[in-house]
């Protein structure tokens, strides 16, 4: 029998598994990185378990393709350290061609994958065979967002006929009709997340990262959805890429949910608090900064009200909630992967793990912290890949990007989201 030896080209972690693939995308046990087959492992026939010493490697190639050679040789001078079965390591002497991603695009053509490194001072070129990206079920995405087209609209029915209560008890002017209700909260929380992932996906399209179409979520209950997700299924070529991938779907998503939070909150009900009378069992939903900015300089709320949400309103809120929670600095959530372009690997493991003990402390606020804390804990095990070209610099507007999505994760912070009343 013979099993493949993977080596870790993001830290060097090694170990032999049932494969033969000459790559396995994110399987190192230690950060969550690629792992690249450099040989193979025997087992003596007729025996039924491995042996303990005596790691056979099949002979390596003696040598890259020509035309992988060549096109090297216009990018890099290079210094040949080694070759373990299909991954070829060089010394980095200098570099000609600083657009890493045209590096990749490249080599890609040619059938290989790049990854550039620091390894104790010096700069490595990984090349190892290109990975086959699994063609999707074109019909799942539409069959996930025909659901929550439906699911949504039942929750904008339910939220509306609460909205129309209200109206009714303090006979206030409004929107009475609830299928007009819920058609506005079905279209606005439907655009705000379709924004949020389109931003992702045209940011995946224009590094030339391989990601599927949006799978929105569909659950039955007050709000109608758990979210839209899209999966990236190519590595990330450089560190401006992750910081793109990281920054669009929030700020996409924030930029549709704010005038959606303005005009929810103008279709509201502002009830003075002495006219509320004492109830139990009610829903109340957290306030972050921009909504207490827009209450009071941008609406000119009423102080000492309690604001009624309209179901607009509150698809606004959770646009501005979901924003929040994506930015998160850990993990593999969007803002964990900004802060592990800035980070190494160590350092967003410590970082993630004191993310997750944060937020499951913080969960006498919110009993959904803990789960969120369990969550990133989780994920964080599994680690962050980073991108394959950790060398290059990150540029300045990268940097104003990671600091507006780092404003807009403290504007949209909601330390306790949601709580009974009474």
């Amino acid at each position: 029998m013979v099993k493949g030896v993977y080596e870790c080209i993001n830290c060097g972690h090694r170990e032999t598994l049932d494969s033969n693939e000459p790559i396995l995308e994110r399987a190192c046990p230690q950060c969550g990185g690629d792992m690249v087959l450099v040989g193979f492992q025997e087992t003596p026939k007729g025996s039924q378990e491995e042996p303990e010493i005596g790691v056979s490697l099949r002979p390596s190639p003696p040598a890259l393709p020509p035309a992988v050679n060549a096109k090297l040789q216009e990018f890099y001078s290079l210094e040949f350290e080694r070759v373990e079965g299909n991954v070829f390591a060089f010394r980095v002497k200098e570099i000609y061609e600083k657009d890493f991603e045209k590096v990749l695009r490249e080599l890609e053509e040619l059938g290989y994958w790049a990854a550039l490194k620091k390894r104790e001072g010096d700069i490595i070129l990984f090349i190892f065979p290109a990975g086959k990206v699994k063609e999707d079920n074109p019909w799942l995405p539409w069959i996930f967002l025909i659901a929550t087209i439906f699911t949504t609209l039942f929750a904008g029915y339910y939220l509306s006929s609460l909205y129309i209560q209200v109206l009714d008890y303090y006979n206030f002017p409004g929107i009475r009709n609830p299928y007009i209700n819920a058609l506005a909260f079905s279209i606005s929380v439907m655009a705000i997340l379709g924004t949020h992932e389109l931003g992702h996906k045209i940011a995946a399209a224009y590094h030339g990262v391989r990601a599927t179409m949006p799978y929105f979520i569909p659950f039955p209950s007050m709000l109608g959805t758990l979210g839209a997700v899209i999966r990236v299924k190519s590595p990330l070529p450089t560190r401006n890429a992750a910081i793109d991938l990281g920054v669009s779907g929030p700020i996409a998503g924030f930029l549709v949910a704010v005038p959606v939070s303005i005009i929810g909150l103008k279709l509201s009900v502002p009830v003075p608090q002495e006219l509320i009378p004492p109830t139990e069992g009610g829903i109340a939903f957290g306030e972050n900064l921009l909504f207490l900015f827009l209450e009071k300089y941008v609406l000119s709320i009423p102080e000492n009200s309690v604001v009624f949400l309209h179901p607009v309103a509150i698809a606004g809120w959770v646009g501005i909630l979901v924003t929040f929670l994506n930015l998160i600095p850990a993990a593999q959530l969007d803002g964990g992967h900004i802060a592990r372009s800035f980070l190494n690997d160590r350092t967003h493991r410590y970082l993630t793990m004191v993310v997750g003990l944060v937020l499951i402390g913080m969960s006498f606020l919110w009993v959904g912290w803990l789960i969120w804390g369990m969550l990133v804990l989780l994920m964080g095990s599994m680690g962050n890949p980073g991108a394959l070209d950790e060398v290059s610099p990150i540029e300045r507007k990268r940097m104003l990007l990671a600091l507006l999505a780092l404003a807009i994760f403290i504007i949209s912070a909601t330390p306790r989201p949601l709580w009974v009343t009474g």
